[in-house]
């Protein structure tokens, strides 16, 4: 019988601890758990487990912190972030330091077990939507010349571009990205201003001549 992973949980938030604990079961061995980076850093230290659960945002420099401090004495072991965000800076900041995977805290129990379980066996796992996000940040890196406007934009803003130039309504871009519609038009304004276009039609125009749709 192929053995339990070994699980660290990381989160500032006690509540949040006991709950993904008691959501992993016995499908794991939970070998500890911190609630602040100084302290999880250490205790991962002695522990060596075989994957650290550990949130994003939290005070002392948040998971990333975490990641960076671990993989330089212990680089074997692997990281799932989880975390309620699922904005495109996050999970390419963490995927940049070094987790193998971004879930949500919306994910059910059993596709929580499964994630962690595949992590430990080398997978890299993600929320569905956040997949997208990774393969694109990645996939600039090695698109050549940087094009000075549109690297002026925020991440976030390039999606709204895209979307607003492929015809979609602030309705459905805020479906789409799941944020307000008022986001949605604070977005579309910057994009707007940012690039001295007056309009949508510009807009369109200018993405279809940098073939971003």
């Amino acid at each position: 019988m192929t053995a339990k992973p070994r699980v660290f949980l990381v989160d500032d938030h006690a509540l949040v601890l006991s709950g993904v604990r008691a959501e992993l079961g016995d499908s794991v061995e939970v070998v500890g758990e911190a609630s602040e980076v100084d302290a999880a850093i250490e205790m991962i230290g002695e522990r060596t487990p075989d994957v650290v659960l550990l949130d994003v945002h939290m005070p002392g420099g948040g998971g990333r912190a975490v990641i960076e401090a671990v993989g330089l004495t212990n680089p074997e072991v692997k990281f799932l972030a989880l975390s309620v965000s699922d904005a495109s800076e996050d999970v390419i900041a963490i995927i940049r330091a070094g987790a193998r995977g971004y879930v949500t805290k919306t994910i059910s129990g059993p596709d929580l077990v499964d994630a962690v379980q595949r992590v430990a066996g080398g997978d890299a796992v993600f929320s569905p939507r956040l997949a997208g996000f990774v393969l694109d940040a990645f996939a600039a890196d090695y698109r050549g010349p940087v094009d000075p406007e549109l690297d002026q934009l925020t991440v976030r803003e390039k999606e709204v571009l895209r979307l607003l130039a492929r015809g979609y309504s602030y309705k459905e871009i805020a479906r789409q990205l799941a944020i307000s519609i008022k986001t949605v038009e604070t977005h579309a304004s910057a994009v707007l201003r940012k690039l001295q276009l007056t309009n949508r039609h510009q807009l369109s125009r200018w993405a279809t001549d940098r073939r971003l749709v």
